[in-house]
């Protein structure tokens, strides 16, 4: 049983229910607070939450300092509710009651703070009462860094109710934090555990409910996959989709829009390839990488240069399995996409970001992955462009204010096959950007989610005055940075200005010679090493809306994204943007 303390999600009680049930919870933790403010009987509370079509897991959580007559209300109010389940916090040993007298219907689950669990487990173990019992919480048995193989002794039947909260240093909700929240669902299932699995963590605005829901469902299931006595506790669920790559990214312009696009591609020495049969729309192309300009005045293009200008609307992964990368998404809260479809064109399965953008996934078992000769034609004569060896899509970069930074990572962490590296916070001459970056296992799929707190940064900026996040750059993989750069100087490529100091400081932080760092100051390329390998960064100047490209080359097993070099970049840019602005 899947279940949700009421407290932290927003709206009077039946809004609770209504969203919790909208999420796919079957049960609620009742909280005391919402008990008090709830205007009618408790009979009509318990009424409003069986006609909600859920379960009273659990009441409280009530202090267990508290005196003898409290605790016996308690135990009265959860019964009249029609909940077995009260639960007791206990701060310290010295809270624990002198003793409890047996209490009929209603069990008790006394959930201890670290320090307090020994005397805890002692305590149930002396009193010897079925009906009291243990309750866990993830965040308390492993914040101090132990494991969960710590309790493969414990007795399951004695452990009532239990909670997956992430961390160490603040609550979160699983998967947003670095406990092994698997290896504990593990271990209590294989120590008898069949109770309601809970989830909590302060609020965290409209997106509580399904976040919470997302990462609890993500967590059990992947728990279950090396767990069979896990499998009845979450819903059938397809596998974690496996994404392959970057199909295409997708660009919402108007003809202004357009030609300043089309100009820094030229420049790139990418080529005009196809256009759609009967929409406004062409195929940008250069080695892997795939470039749509869609200029269509209506469908999900239209809208959204309507709502945001030039911007980047869609993005396309390559998926073994396109069908069952929407169910599995589905299953998890996200809302499908779909728009009318013309004469000859394919239905593209989709779903739909957290911001409200779209993904569409292409696969090999259809003609999905022949889109581009089914939908396109090819251009007429066009004036032969050498490509500059830019050959696939190395990682995009999405911009979003950092309160929708957590409810994008869980979003791509339950759909995807992608792990998360920690967050780094990059220096702007404004304030503070977060940035977070997820990849695929084997790095076909790099994302950075960056968040940002503050408007006056170029991050900040970037999402001012839109309903949601936006992807800010992209960055593209060469083998040879430098022969690239030399052909995207021929072809008047726009690149970012990097202050001289910068090259000097380089060269004595990796003992680089002379020849090096005059060659990296003479095509303006950032660069970074570690003990992997090394990491050539070289950057366009914005065009509409602060969006730019990026150019790179990992050397080696490099597998960061420039963090050392990233405060730079941003001066840079703040000081075009603050001339541009003049």
């Amino acid at each position: 049983m899947l279940t949700i303390p009421t407290h932290i999600v927003p709206g009077d009680m039946a809004a609770k229910l209504l969203a919790i049930k909208a999420a796919g919870f079957q049960a609620i933790d009742l909280s005391l607070t919402d008990i008090t403010q709830f205007d009618g009987t408790l009979a009509d509370l318990s009424a409003m939450v069986s006609g909600a079509d859920l379960k009273i897991a659990s009441v409280g959580p009530l202090d267990a300092g508290v005196n003898p007559a409290q605790l016996a209300a308690k135990i009265a109010l959860a019964k009249e509710l029609g909940s077995d389940l009260l639960i007791l916090d206990v701060a310290d040993a010295a809270c624990l009651p002198e003793s409890l007298d047996p209490l009929g219907a209603v069990r008790i689950a006394l959930r201890p703070a670290r320090n307090a669990e020994d005397a805890v487990r002692d305590y149930v173990a002396k009193t010897a009462q079925a009906s009291i019992g243990l309750g866990y919480n993830s965040f308390h048995a492993l914040g101090d860094g132990s494991r969960p193989a710590r309790l493969r002794d414990l007795d399951g039947a004695t452990v009532f109710h239990v909670s997956l909260w992430d961390g160490p240093s603040l609550p979160m909700l699983p998967g947003q934090g670095t406990l092994n929240l698997g290896g504990f669902a593990r271990v209590l299932a294989r120590a008898g555990y069949v109770g309601p699995w809970s989830v909590g963590v302060e609020p965290q605005g409209r997106d509580t409910v399904l976040n919470a829901y997302r990462s609890l469902v993500t967590t059990l299931s992947d728990a279950a996959a090396t767990e069979p006595l896990l499998r009845s506790a979450t819903p059938d669920l397809p596998p974690k989709v496996p994404a392959r790559g970057f199909e295409f990214i997708e660009f919402a312009v108007d003809g202004d829009g357009a030609k300043d696009l089309e100009t820094t591609l030229t420049s790139m020495a990418f080529r005009r390839e196809r256009r759609h049969l009967t929409k406004a729309v062409t195929l940008w192309r250069q080695g892997a990488v795939n470039i749509v300009i869609n200029q269509e005045k209506a469908g999900h293009a239209g809208s959204a240069f309507a709502e945001h200008g030039s911007c980047v609307c869609d993005m396309g992964l390559r998926v073994h399995n396109a069908a069952e990368t929407v169910e599995r998404a589905r299953a998890l809260g996200t809302h499908d996409f779909s728009q009318a479809v013309g004469l000859g064109e394919l239905s593209i399965p989709a779903i739909r970001g957290v911001g409200g953008s779209v993904i569409h996934f292409i696969d090999e078992q259809s003609d999905l992955h022949r889109v581009w000769d089914i939908e396109f034609e090819p251009v007429g004569t066009t004036q032969a462009t050498p490509p500059a060896g830019l050959r696939r899509i190395d990682h995009v970069a999405q911009t979003m204010r950092y309160g929708e930074m957590q409810s994008w990572l869980l979003y791509y962490l339950s759909t995807f096959e992608m792990t998360k590296s920690p967050i780094v916070n990059v220096a702007d001459p404004s304030g503070i950007v977060r940035s977070q970056a997820i990849e695929t296992p084997e790095g076909d799929v790099r994302l950075n989610l960056n968040g940002a707190a503050d408007a006056q940064t170029m991050a900040g900026s970037f999402v001012s005055g839109r309903p949601g996040a936006g992807v800010q750059h992209i960055a593209v993989q060469t083998d040879d940075i430098f022969e690239t750069s030399s052909q995207l100087a021929e072809a008047g490529f726009a690149r970012l200005h990097i202050p001289r100091n910068y090259y000097s400081d380089t060269q004595a932080a990796f003992d680089l010679d002379d020849a090096r760092t005059a060659q990296l100051q003479a095509h303006n390329i950032l660069y970074d090493e570690d003990e992997y390998g090394g990491y050539y960064q070289l950057y366009g100047q914005a065009i509409f809306d602060g969006f730019f490209f990026e150019i790179v080359q990992r050397k080696g097993r490099y597998a960061g994204y420039g963090a050392r070099n990233a405060p730079v970049r941003l001066a840079a840019q703040s000081k075009v943007r603050a001339a541009v602005a003049s």
